[in-house]
């Protein structure tokens, strides 16, 4: 069977990991719609024609894009991303980074196509509006730690369950005491993934691992007190699962993304040969310990902000987002990002903690944590 595909982020890195797959396995996959941000307009237009796509999506550049893809339709506009991911088709990737990915989660559903999610904010800042309508089967995790939590639990009862244990390979400064001096260039300095800016930068706070803690939640309906997260430099056991018996099970591969996309996009089959095995004739050495909760704060702060639920989660992501970017443009410390977010929380907690509606909730409450944010920094005055 041959699976009609819709990318979003097509030139991201899980976008790029996807289209190698496609083009490794013609027989299992064509695509027919790409959708990206347009700041790298050569590589779309590449990917447009060597897929052969007949629709591409673009927020930028679009003029540029148009002309170079004669006989293509470009939709182009702040919701072009939306729009492609309701274009009818079996499977939505969508590997946007950031919120701007869930009105594309939430129209590729309504749109009754399954969607393999890569882009975790969906369910950070509008969980309860995605639960709400994803029938089953039809949102599959492409994080590499959900997937490994998905693929240990087949076929296994959700009572039995003891805890999810998800793995983070620590980042860059798992061994480092002193963060107060970090630059920009040693946050963007991943040991094992090759990510954009903002996910590295979230992987090195570990705001990433609380982030994924929520969509753990949302995914499986665990109770934030049975999700727990530990350092795993090696980034081979992508996450485990810990039943009430004593057992555990651990999904193992090579630290790369490529098993956990194509398993998603061709699901409940696998594809062969998407990623090395691990080689088992040679040694292996893999460690496991707790996180520092001192130096990563992120962690607790994102457990408490999921317990509460209502808005404080997309305060939470819309918050450090804004702190992100502005360690990254050089007026904030990195130790400051995740207090940042805190205080963003502290602020706003009283305010939104009511159910999510609709879309406008969730977009209402991150410009209200956006604009809380930067009213912060310019405090700080740096």
């Amino acid at each position: 069977m041959n699976r009609e595909l819709v990318i979003l982020g097509s030139t991201g890195s899980i976008g790029v990991q996807a289209l190698e797959i496609v083009e490794a396995n013609p027989n299992l996959f064509t695509v027919v719609a790409l959708s990206a941000a347009g700041s790298n307009p050569d590589l779309l237009i590449e990917q447009a024609k060597k897929f052969k796509v007949k629709v591409v999506g673009v927020s930028k550049n679009r003029e540029l894009i148009r002309q170079a893809l004669p006989g293509v339709e470009v939709i182009d506009g702040p919701h072009a991303a939306t729009e492609v991911a309701a274009i009818s088709c079996d499977v939505v990737l969508n590997g946007i980074t950031g919120s701007i990915g869930l009105a594309p989660t939430l129209a590729a559903l309504e749109a009754d196509n399954r969607v393999a999610l890569a882009n975790k904010e969906s369910l950070v800042a509008g969980g309860d509006l995605v639960l709400a309508r994803a029938k089953k089967d039809q949102l599959l995790p492409v994080d590499s730690e959900h997937s490994a939590i998905w693929q240990a639990l087949n076929g296994e009862d959700k009572s039995e369950i003891s805890r999810l244990i998800l793995t983070a390979s620590g980042g860059p400064f798992r061994d480092r005491t002193d963060l107060s001096g970090v630059s920009v260039q040693e946050a963007l300095a991943h040991p094992t993934w090759v990510m954009g800016p903002v996910v590295t930068i979230n992987s090195a706070t570990l705001v990433n691992k609380g982030l994924e803690i929520i969509e753990a939640h949302y995914l499986f309906g665990i109770p934030y007190s049975q999700i727990e997260a530990i350092i795993h430099p090696q980034s081979v056991v992508h996450s485990m699962v810990e039943f009430v018996d004593g057992s555990t099970i651990a999904q193992g591969s090579p630290p790369n993304m490529k098993g956990p996309i194509s398993l998603a996009l061709n699901y409940p089959h696998r594809v062969p040969a998407a990623t090395k095995a691990i080689d088992w004739t040679q040694s292996h050495s893999w460690t496991f310990a707790p996180i520092d909760t001192q130096r990563f704060p992120a962690i607790a702060l994102a457990r408490e902000v999921g317990a509460l639920g209502g808005g404080l989660p997309a305060v939470f992501n819309a918050a450090n987002e804004v702190a992100v970017q502005a360690f990254v443009g050089g007026t904030l410390k990195f130790t400051e990002i995740v207090q940042t977010v805190s205080a963003v929380v502290d602020s706003l907690r009283g305010s939104v903690s009511g159910a999510l509606r609709d879309l406008a909730d969730v977009s209402a409450i991150e410009e209200d944590a956006r604009r809380t944010a930067r009213e912060l920094l310019m405090k700080v005055g740096r």
